[in-house]
């Protein structure tokens, strides 16, 4: 089987891009996408891209979505990113970008003749994102099947692999470090400066997970 993987250069669509990589075996061909969406936090695609590299991917391609700063995000520039607890969706949510990932992923999918899609959404640490959830990405799933020609005209659909949809990030980066993922290569941290800034609810889930596990974060951090 081939597979296409969303990887955006964080923690979670790492490990989903190795889990891909084990479940399809060498003999599989695992292609690679990234979205340039306008983010201030375009570090993680350079993380996105070594990453891609050590897993020697079969394509990777880098697309630049048009229109989401237009959206009520802090991660494209609207509003501060929260630095402490938050209650309710956070405004780090970037209303639909689950939706319209996936959509361009599993197109792709369909042009390059692959059966699976990963991705690296959470249910558990995922700060409440509505489009993280299970029941989402099952309605997404059918729904783009249903707009697809492939299944339309063969009945062969494409299928959304989130494997880490109910592990906590203790569990996540537990599973990555059996796998051999290099955390030092990946990017979390939602500030886009040169150094993680350590406190940014992204950072802080990563660096408890990390401190659980009575390891030491390689990224470099502004502030602990």
């Amino acid at each position: 089987m081939d597979a296409v993987v969303l990887l955006s250069g964080g923690i979670d669509s790492t490990v989903s891009a190795y889990i891909a990589r084990g479940d399809i075996c060498s003999e599989g061909k695992l292609h690679a996408i990234s979205f340039d969406y306008g983010q201030v936090h375009k570090k993680e695609l350079l993380s996105a891209s070594r990453v891609g590299n050590c897993l020697g991917v079969e394509s990777h391609h880098l697309v630049k979505v048009l229109g989401m700063g237009i959206l009520n995000s802090s991660l494209v520039g609207r509003g501060d990113i929260p630095t402490g607890d938050v209650e309710g969706i956070p405004s780090t949510w970037v209303p639909q970008r689950n939706s319209t990932f996936l959509a361009l992923a599993f197109a792709y999918a369909e042009t390059v003749g692959a059966e699976l899609v990963y991705t690296g959404v959470n249910s558990l640490d995922y700060s409440g994102y509505p489009d993280c959830r299970p029941e989402f990405i099952e309605s997404i799933n059918g729904a783009l099947n249903l707009a697809s020609k492939q299944f339309v005209e063969t009945g062969r659909g494409i299928t959304i692999v989130a494997p880490l949809q109910y592990l906590t990030k203790v569990d996540i980066v537990r599973i990555g470090l059996k796998l051999g993922v290099d955390f030092s290569m990946t990017w979390s941290c939602y500030s886009g400066r040169d150094r993680a800034c350590g406190v940014c609810p992204s950072c802080r889930i990563r660096l408890e997970a990390f401190n659980k596990l009575g390891l030491e974060d390689q990224v470099g951090y502004e502030k602990i």
